[in-house]
Formats: C-alpha cells, structure tokens, sequence
C-alpha cells in the first residue's frame, strides 16, 4: 500500500464528495468531473465539443474496477482469491494486471511482488491491522513471499502454498487511469487529463492550448497538501506519470520510523536516503510500478537500472549526508521538464 504524492497544480476543491464544472473558449468545452475512488480522490479534465457530463459512466468504470482489484472490498475478485474461495476465477483485469506483475518482478530482479501481502499487513499497512513485527514472525512470512509461488492457468490463479497473498496496490491505480483515458479516447476525446491517487494520464492540451502541466510535491515531512510545495513542473503530452515516495506514510515504533513501502527480499520496511521517484512511461501502470520498484531498490540500484533501461525516464529527489534535497533524473526526463523549483 503506498501514498500517492503528485497532483495537478489546480485542483478542483472536492465538496459533499463531487463536482462538475464547465468552461468554454474557441477550443471547444472543457469539463471537471472530480470524485472519491480506491480511498482518494480523482480529478479528470476532457475536452466535449457536445458538453458530455461522463461523471456516471466513469463513476461506473471505477467501482466495477474496485468489483476486481480492490482489496479492501470483501466481494472483490481478489479478495476471493486470497480467501481462497474454489470457484473464483480471475477476470480480464486482474489479468492484464498479474502479467505486468510477473513482467515488472522479472526485469527488476524481485523489487516489484505483489505476493508482498502478507508482509505489508504485519507491518500495518495493509487490509489487515498489524501483528508482530519481530523478526521471528517476519522470517516465517517470508515463506509465502514471492512470484514464484503463483500462477496463471487459464483464469484460475493457482498458489504454492493457500497462506500466499496478493495486493496489487503498488500497480492498481496507475492501471485505473489506464482505463479511464483509454474510455475516453474511445469516445473519440483528443484532449484529457486523467489523475487519480496522484498517477497521472494526459493527451493533447488543456482549455488554454497549452501542453498539460503537472506538478511534482517536494518531499517535505509534513507536507500532506498536494500541490502547496512543490519541486518541479513537468509538461505532459501523450505520457504517464506516478510517483512514490515514503515521506507521507508511515508509522513510529520505538523511536524509528517505518515507511510503507516493504522490500520483498528482505521482509523490511525501506530505510534509504531516497525520498521520492517518479516515472514516466507510456503507460501509467508501468508508471506506477517502477515507482515502487525503485523505492525498494533504493538511489544507486534504481540509477543503475534507469542506465541500462532507457525505456523509462524517472526524476529521484533524495537526501545527502547533510539532509539536504538532490535530484538526479534520466537524460529523457529534461523533455518534460518546464521549471524546476529549488
């Protein structure tokens, strides 16, 4: 389970849940669905030259999307997986996104496992309250820890072991704004911007024409507003973007403090200079995942990876031997970059 920690610099201000707001120029009309989903907000902009509200139908996408992946609802398709309930079978988005699992864990060597449940849950940031933590229990847990302890066949989900779990959390959300953007090219839209949880989708242009604008939050304790502090803007056409990042979740336990991002291998939570990374990527859920993948492989691993990976562009903001912010990013990163703030 991770934070999300990136938003569109202007974001509409969510009351009694949701909003529609409308603009028009010569460009045509512009829409503002805003909305709760997954345990976050979205905010979704799209150019309708016949003033379309999608608010329903989108809506409507995001819960049947919930009714697969989600893993705090009991009747998901996932939750009955890890129930291990005999006659579910995995559907078609569950499937989509257990491929790119399997594809991620490969390339990075393990850094990315959605088998990871377990471990996440007892260290309390999961869809089960906390339990030990000592390393006696951890050890044990790592026994049902690892991609190799599952498997496709046809649409059932076969495990080596019934205690193995799944949480597609560090993937879901970018693959939701996967769908929705791809709903709305569908529908023939030229113009969006898809942001749900922070993972961001965008195509064309906003309501003044220009290229869409998106802001990277400094990794600052403390800073739990999205968009009131930020590090850098990108410039965001035809890309996706996610970004993770262990500054706004986690939890205190004997004077240390634990990041919510779990290192499969290890069985710990990730302790690294490395504050936050974000990922852009023709898709958001490969977006999304690298973003944890590099959280867990921590600074140097993840600039190594980047060097010999060029498919991926990824801005890193860590901290040095004095506390202060540095940033490296990847050569094909500065096309995106409009400003960055210091």
């Amino acid at each position: 389970m991770k934070q999300k920690i990136i938003r569109i610099l202007i974001i509409v201000v969510v009351v009694a849940g949701v909003i529609f707001v409308t603009q028009r120029n010569t460009r045509g009309q512009y829409i503002k669905l805003a909305g709760l989903t997954q345990g976050t907000s979205y905010h979704i902009t799209y150019q309708s030259r016949r003033g379309r509200n999608l608010q329903r139908q989108i809506d409507s996408l995001l819960t049947d999307f919930d009714r697969s992946l989600s893993i705090y609802l009991p009747t998901s398709v996932v939750s009955k997986i890890n129930r291990n309930e005999s006659d579910v079978e995995a559907d078609e988005k569950l499937i989509t996104v257990l491929n790119k699992a399997f594809e991620v864990n490969e390339t990075t060597g393990g850094a990315f496992d959605i088998t990871v449940a377990p471990l996440v849950n007892a260290w309390g940031f999961g869809f089960t309250s906390a339990s030990s933590t000592d390393s006696a229990t951890i050890d044990s847990l790592m026994q049902f820890v690892g991609m190799d302890k599952i498997r496709l066949n046809g649409t059932k989900i076969e495990k080596a072991d019934p205690r193995v779990m799944l949480d597609f959390n560090a993937i879901a959300q970018g693959y939701s704004v996967d769908v929705v953007s791809a709903y709305l090219r569908k529908l023939g839209i030229k113009h969006y911007m898809v942001e749900i949880g922070g993972e961001v989708s965008t195509l064309g242009h906003n309501d003044k024409g220009n290229i869409w604008r998106i802001g990277i939050d400094k990794p600052l304790e403390g800073n739990m507003i999205p968009g009131s502090d930020l590090q850098a803007i990108l410039q965001l056409n035809r890309k996706s973007l996610a970004t993770s990042g262990n500054y706004r979740k986690f939890y205190e336990k004997d004077g240390l403090k634990y990041s919510h991002t779990v290192n499969p291998v290890t069985g710990y939570p990730v302790m690294s200079n490395l504050l936050s990374v974000t990922v852009v990527a023709d898709d958001c859920m490969t977006a999304d995942a690298y973003a944890t993948s590099f959280m867990v492989m921590g600074l140097e691993k993840a600039k190594v990876f980047l060097e010999k990976h060029k498919f991926l562009d990824a801005y890193l903001i860590y901290s040095d031997e004095k506390g202060q912010f540095r940033v490296y990013f990847t050569g094909g990163f500065s096309r995106y970059l409009a400003e960055q703030l210091q």
